[in-house]
C-alpha cells in the first residue's frame, strides 16, 4: 500500500493505518478486511457464517465506508453476497453502523464491527432497514453457493482485492454442515400454516410455548409482550441472546405455575367423604342428646331405673 499518498498527520488516516497493520499482523479465521490502495476510507471484507447456524460454512463479502471523522463517527456496512439475512448493496441498519451513531464508541474498530456483524447474522431481523427473513433452508442453499466465488462488484481493483480475500477465507472455512433427514423433519414439524415458529432460542422451546398458549390465554398475552421486547432489543447486540435466554426461563416458570393452578382446581371432594362426614355428625348429635337426657333424669330423681335401662 502506498501510504505516502495520504496525510499521516490526519487523525483518521493515522488510526486507519494502525488498524490495517493490526489486521495484517493478527489475522482471524472468521473474517478478513482491507482498504483499497486508492482510498483508505473504503474497505472490502468477508466474514465466515457463524457456527451452529444456517449460515455456517458460508463466506459473505461486503463493503465498509469509513467517514472522514472516523473513529469518532461510525462506519456504514453493505453486504454484497446473497445471504438471506441482509439485503445486498444496501446499507444495513445495526447498532454499530451509521444508522445509530448514538451507540458508536471511538474505541471500537473495524475488527470490532466485523465480530459484531457475525453475531448479528442469526438474530431476528424484526423488520430493520436492510434486513431479510429467509427460511433456514434457503439460507443454507445460499451459504453453499457463497463459497463458489466472490461476487462481482465495482472496479477491477475492488474485484482483485475481493478475490484475494475470498481465497484466504476459503482456505480457513469449514465444510458446510450436511442437513440430515431427521433434523429436516424436526424443522418441518415446527411450521404452522407454512411458516416457521419464530423463536430465537430453540425449536423445542417454541413447541412448549405453543402448548402454554393453548392452555392459558392470559399467559399468551404475557409471552407475546416478552417476545416483542426481545425482538426490539435484537439490535442491541450480542446481549440480545441473554434476553432471549431469560425469556425461555420465564416460559418454563409460567408453564409450571399454570399446571399447579390446573391441578389445584381439579381437586374435588369425593362423595364417599361427604357421607362419612354426615354419619359422624349424626352420631355426635345422638351422643349429646343421651348425655343431656341422663342428666335431666338424675336431677329429677327418676334416674335409677331409667339410667340402667339406658
Amino acid at each position: 500500500m502506498a501510504e505516502e499518498k495520504f496525510n499521516r498527520k490526519n487523525p483518521a488516516v493515522k488510526r486507519i493505518l494502525q488498524e490495517v497493520k493490526e489486521m495484517q499482523s493478527n489475522p482471524s479465521d472468521d473474517f478478513m478486511s482491507l482498504p483499497l490502495e486508492e482510498n483508505l476510507f473504503e474497505w472490502q471484507f468477508a466474514i465466515r457464517g457463524p457456527a451452529d447456524s444456517e449460515f455456517e460454512g458460508g463466506i459473505y463479502h461486503g463493503r465498509i465506508q469509513l467517514p472522514s471523522e472516523y473513529p469518532f463517527k461510525p462506519p456504514s456496512f453493505m453486504l454484497l453476497t446473497p445471504n438471506g439475512r441482509f439485503e445486498t448493496q444496501t446499507k444495513i441498519c445495526l447498532s454499530i453502523s451509521n444508522h445509530h451513531p448514538e451507540h458508536w464508541q471511538p474505541s471500537w474498530s473495524v475488527r470490532t464491527a466485523l465480530v459484531a456483524l457475525i453475531a448479528f447474522m442469526p438474530t431476528n431481523p424484526d423488520g430493520a432497514l436492510g434486513s431479510l427473513d429467509y427460511k433456514k433452508e434457503e439460507r443454507r442453499v445460499l451459504a453453499v453457493k457463497s463459497r463458489e466465488a466472490a461476487p462481482k462488484y465495482g472496479t477491477p481493483e475492488r474485484q482483485r482485492l475481493m478475490d484475494e480475500i475470498h481465497e484466504y477465507m476459503l482456505s480457513k472455512a469449514t465444510p458446510v454442515p450436511q442437513q440430515n433427514p431427521e433434523q429436516t423433519s424436526v424443522e418441518s414439524s415446527n411450521k404452522v400454516e407454512g411458516e416457521e415458529v419464530q423463536n430465537p432460542n430453540s425449536d423445542v422451546l417454541s413447541d412448549v410455548a405453543g402448548a402454554e398458549i393453548q392452555q392459558n390465554p392470559q399467559a399468551d398475552a404475557m409471552i407475546v409482550e416478552d417476545v416483542h421486547e426481545v425482538r426490539v432489543n435484537a439490535n442491541a447486540g450480542p446481549l440480545s441472546v441473554r434476553f432471549s435466554a431469560g425469556l425461555s426461563v420465564s416460559r418454563r416458570v409460567a408453564a409450571g405455575e399454570t399446571s399447579e393452578v390446573q391441578r389445584s382446581e381439579a381437586v374435588v371432594p369425593k362423595p364417599a367423604d361427604d357421607r362419612l362426614f354426615t354419619w359422624a355428625a349424626f352420631g355426635l348429635t345422638i351422643a349429646i342428646v343421651v348425655l343431656l337426657l341422663k342428666k335431666y333424669l338424675k336431677s329429677s330423681g327418676h334416674d335409677f331405673g331409667l339410667v340402667g335401662g339406658l
